[in-house]
């Protein structure tokens, strides 16, 4: 079993348990599996989906292309992390088994129940390097997207880090980290059980406060999933809580496996300067280091990341495309976007902040 914290069962049923997916949410489990004498051989987290949101691989193009039309782009079949744009595995498979046989017939499988279903298509979003050689079939198109990642090279402590950095963008860094103590806020890392259920219940109001000022809503998780991570899922678990003369004022949520630190959801009570760096990019960074962890991924978009160390990679996705004139559109669009997002990551990759590269 992977220990990739989002393909847990724990992850996916507390999702379900706590009503952040289902048909009322627009998230509906329609799960694929290969069963042989009651023994699960392999399995993909799969949703039919009515509209486009949490996923973070836009397609609202193609449903208005589709209603254009007079077609109808929803339902979509939809195998991914719902609201978790991490790269990874997105397929489990009993040990021993022939991966890419497997992987053939979850796609087979996949294919039909989008004409069970009456879909439009079935999508798989953020595939690791391994699943998109399992996974590699003539009829998927490959999407490209862009993220920014920190790669541990080895560092000793946050100094060293610093160390690898020119002396203007170190200089920044340290600024920034110095303000958080001069504002009177003290930063804590607590892990797994540490965690209670107050200390998430208080987290929840923090992350319908930040949903709030994105976009207007109070988030797509409810404060029940929290509260069953906490209790199912503690050894991925670590979360950053800043506090200023003893109250609690923001929090950042990790999780991680043994090789990689995610950065998920963060809010505070107030606006203080520079604490969303503290918190959720140089905490994590610092956490990285000293577990050895070899990457940190601290989510989507924001190029903010980039001058303080975060790298830009390719994402992936990959899409089925039932309608065979669509198909061959997007598939035309699909190559032009990626020439254009190979040509955003170099340009990204000249302002990096590294002495050498």
């Amino acid at each position: 079993m992977t220990n990739f914290p989002f393909l847990k069962p724990a992850f996916l049923q507390a999702l379900a348990d706590s009503g952040s997916v289902g048909a009322n949410t627009g998230w509906l489990p329609e799960h694929i599996s290969i069963e042989d004498d009651n023994q699960t051989l392999a399995f993909m987290p799969t949703y039919a989906k009515d509209h486009s949101w949490g996923e973070y691989v836009f397609d609202w193009a193609w449903a208005n292309a589709y209603q254009r039309n007079g077609l109808e782009y929803y339902p979509k079949l939809v195998s991914a992390i719902p609201f978790s744009p991490v790269t990874g595995p997105k397929a489990e498979f009993a040990t021993g088994i022939d991966q890419r046989s497997a992987a053939k017939q979850l796609i087979d499988k996949a294919i039909a129940r989008v004409h069970q279903l009456d879909a439009s298509s079935w999508h798989l979003l953020f595939p690791d390097a391994q699943t998109m050689s399992n996974f590699a079939h003539p009829e998927l198109m490959t999407r490209s997207g862009v993220q920014f990642h920190w790669f541990n090279r080895g560092y000793q402590d946050f100094d060293d880090y610093l160390a690898s950095l020119m002396s203007r963008k170190r200089k920044m860094i340290r600024k920034e980290r110095r303000s958080i103590g001069e504002q009177g806020l003290r930063i804590e890392i607590l892990e797994g059980n540490e965690i209670d259920a107050d200390l998430f219940a208080f987290f929840y109001r923090l992350y319908q406060n930040t949903y709030l000022k994105r976009s207007g809503g109070g988030g797509y998780l409810t404060g029940d999933f929290f509260v069953r991570l906490g209790e199912t899922l503690p050894e991925n678990l670590a979360m950053a809580v800043a506090t200023k003369d003893g109250e609690r004022i923001a929090c950042a949520l990790y999780f991680h496996d043994e090789k990689i630190l995610y950065g998920r959801y963060w809010g505070c009570v107030r606006e203080y300067e520079y604490l969303h760096f503290e918190l959720c990019y140089y905490q994590g960074i610092d956490y990285a280091i000293k577990h050895k962890l070899k990457k940190f991924d601290a989510g989507a978009q924001g190029e903010h990341k980039i001058l303080r160390g975060f790298e830009p990679i390719e994402t992936h996705s990959l899409h089925w495309i039932k309608h065979s004139g669509f198909a061959e559109a997007i598939g035309q669009f699909l190559e032009q976007e990626k020439l254009d997002n190979a040509r955003y990551i170099n340009s990204a990759r000249s302002v990096l902040p590294y002495k050498k590269l």
